[in-house]
């Protein structure tokens, strides 16, 4: 497993780390979360959430949630994403995780390369930032698992799309499902939803 290089950026202040999980789905929403982890936390399996098995990430979620000073999560739902796109879907989702947060953070740490910078707050864009410091990649695992969960709920909903299997991604299975059935409210419009040559990377 690849080691976490850091727990922070600067001791001296309080950072947030955040990062979001479901750009590349063809269904659900986009969730992000943000952490305040304690200095001093350290986890031998905390890492980023894609590096990280099912289980472990499940395992991860309370023990972050129970010693993080703050985290909060944000959901921008599919219709949102169709009003605004994408991209911004992100960055709004990341705001309401930011906006849950108990503590104010001085700084945030952002997995990525862009994002819109919240009101009174400055921020760092790293690139592969979830492998690099150890608050993002709690936020990493919170966003994940809470879409998870939530792709897994709806999939009682409609489960011949197979959610609760591949949680909305456009796998081959996901695809052929909204040929025979066709698509759902859950699903994004503005996304090609067919176009079985057009993948996107999972989160």
């Amino acid at each position: 497993m690849k080691e976490i290089i850091a727990p922070y950026a600067n001791r001296l202040r309080i950072e947030a780390g955040c990062d979001e999980a479901g750009r590349g789905c063809l269904a659900g929403p986009v969730v992000a979360a943000a952490v305040i982890l304690p200095k001093d936390f350290r986890h031998p399996f905390l890492n980023d959430s894609k590096q990280l098995s099912e289980k472990k990430r499940n395992e991860l979620r309370p023990i972050i949630e129970e010693v993080a000073i703050t985290f909060g999560v944000g959901i921008v739902k599919p219709h949102e994403i169709d009003q605004i796109n994408i991209l911004n879907a992100s960055f709004l989702a990341m705001h309401r995780a930011l906006d849950e947060l108990r503590t104010t953070p001085e700084h945030l740490m952002i997995d990525g390369n862009r994002f819109r910078p919240y009101p009174g707050i400055s921020h760092s864009c790293i690139i592969k930032g979830d492998s690099k410091f150890l608050h993002i990649a709690a936020a990493s695992i919170l966003a994940k698992t809470y879409r998870d969960e939530y792709m897994e709920k709806l999939h009682n909903e409609f489960p011949h799309y197979n959610w609760s299997k591949n949680k909305g991604y456009p796998t081959e299975e996901h695809r052929n499902a909204i040929k025979l059935n066709g698509d759902c409210i859950h699903h994004r419009q503005s996304f090609t939803l067919l176009a079985t040559e057009q993948l996107s990377l999972f989160d």
